[in-house]
């Protein structure tokens, strides 16, 4: 289909979108649910396809962990939408009203942005996610997976539009872009019909449409995590911590991939966590002062510290002190999520202060830092930028503002 008249469509379509009181908007999204969870065998053969083309040809084991699908996974899908309607409208909500001394009332609301258009790398359940979202916020959506994915969206694009009808909505409020590069560069371009982009995926997706795009954009970014154990650290924590944030999905970007021991811990911490990471399946790529804690840790490459591996591999390193730990993350941090173990207030204060990211943790996992987790129902992404959003982007995130302005004939003097 033309990208043009999907745009336009679009438009048209955000329109009623606009206008829908929250009860409209949150039995779409319960008929979106349940067409998808309808689909589901339909949905699984489609996702077999892509993941037989990915491993023909040659797609790592992390990146097609990302892109399969599986019956709890689609039905994740379809309870995240039913979440989304459970949670409260953005659109009309108060930001701020005040009046002036003329008695002029002045009310900022919130209001959708209008079509929003999302450029993703394989996961399917971006499409639900995505399009829940943008529906319960008031925006169409344009969705442009990848050529890796087609398959599922197509199917998953059908049922969303399939429940969208059902509930008297116009279906272009939802669509899926298809076509070769050049409609990528159409998208990008779409000053006018499209109203802000935000690319999900690597740091070469995102670089292209930070770089190339005329629309606005909002820039999620990829994560290169790390993990620092200070001095003062808990052991059993620190373990706890490591291994959930490494290794319970390790090809998504809030898993951790550097991991930084204070030397005065690290003979407590590196021989119990290497076993650990070894029994996991984790592949060690350490620095010299961690090689001596197991015959097993490779050497950690000149690159090894800005690598996001989004799989069973981890850069370890021991630092002398936490300005050291400071310093190598101010240095190779993607701005993502930065977590510190440390049973000192002091530790945590100044890390907590000193470290610039969407995301600090103290003493908990990295896995965290999710729309889902944080109660948003799912995320449009994860903004590592810091104009209009930062960190899980949900509902309100969605939103523009408009100031509107009520009076009885004052005029300004």
């Amino acid at each position: 289909m033309d990208f043009r008249f999907q745009a336009m469509a679009a438009r048209a379509a955000s329109r009623q979108l606009a206008t829908l009181t929250r009860d409209a908007k949150d039995d779409a999204l319960r008929a979106m649910a349940d067409s998808l969870a309808s689909t589901g065998e339909q949905l699984l053969e489609a996702n077999e396809a892509d993941v037989s083309a990915a491993r023909e040809a040659g797609t790592p084991e992390g990146v097609i962990d990302r892109l399969r699908l599986d019956a709890a996974r689609i039905a994740a899908m379809a309870q995240g939408l039913r979440d989304v309607a459970s949670l409260p409208d953005p659109v009309g909500d108060l930001v701020r009203g005040w009046r002036l001394g003329n008695g002029v009332e002045v009310r900022q609301v919130r209001v959708p942005f209008g079509v929003v258009g999302i450029i993703y790398e394989n996961r399917p359940n971006v499409t639900a996610d995505a399009a829940g979202l943008c529906l319960k916020s008031g925006n169409a959506a344009l969705l442009r997976g990848s050529r890796s994915a087609i398959e599922s969206n197509r199917v998953c694009v059908a049922a969303l539009r399939t429940g969208l009808e059902a509930a008297g909505i116009d279906a272009h409020a939802v669509s899926l872009v298809e076509g070769g590069r050049e409609v990528t560069g159409e998208m990008m371009a779409a000053r006018g019909l499209v109203d802000v982009l935000i690319p999900r995926g690597g740091a070469g997706l995102i670089a292209a449409v930070v770089e190339g795009a005329k629309v606005p954009v909002i820039e999620t970014g990829t994560g290169n995590c790390h993990l620092y154990v200070d001095a003062s650290a808990d052991v059993g924590k620190a373990m706890a911590v490591l291994l959930n944030a490494k290794t319970q999905r390790p090809s998504v970007c809030n898993a951790i991939e550097t991991l930084l021991v204070h030397r005065e811990i690290a003979g407590a911490l590196l021989p119990r966590a290497l076993d650990a990471l070894k029994e996991a399946g984790v592949t060690v790529h350490g620095t010299p002062e961690v090689q001596v804690f197991g015959d097993d840790v490779m050497p950690a490459g000149a690159d090894e510290f800005d690598s996001e591996y989004l799989s069973l591999d981890l850069a370890v390193k021991v630092v002398a002190s936490l300005d050291e730990a400071i310093a190598h993350i101010r240095q190779h941090s993607t701005g993502h999520s930065e977590t510190i173990i440390a049973e000192s207030r002091a530790s945590a204060d100044r890390f907590v202060a000193e470290i610039d990211a969407a995301a600090v943790l103290v003493n908990t996992s990295s896995r965290f830092v999710d729309g889902g987790e944080f109660g948003f129902g799912a995320e449009i992404g994860i903004s590592t930028q810091k104009l209009h959003a930062r960190g899980p982007m949900g509902l309100p995130e969605l939103t523009s503002t408009k100031y509107i302005i009520n009076g009885d004939g004052q005029v300004r003097r």
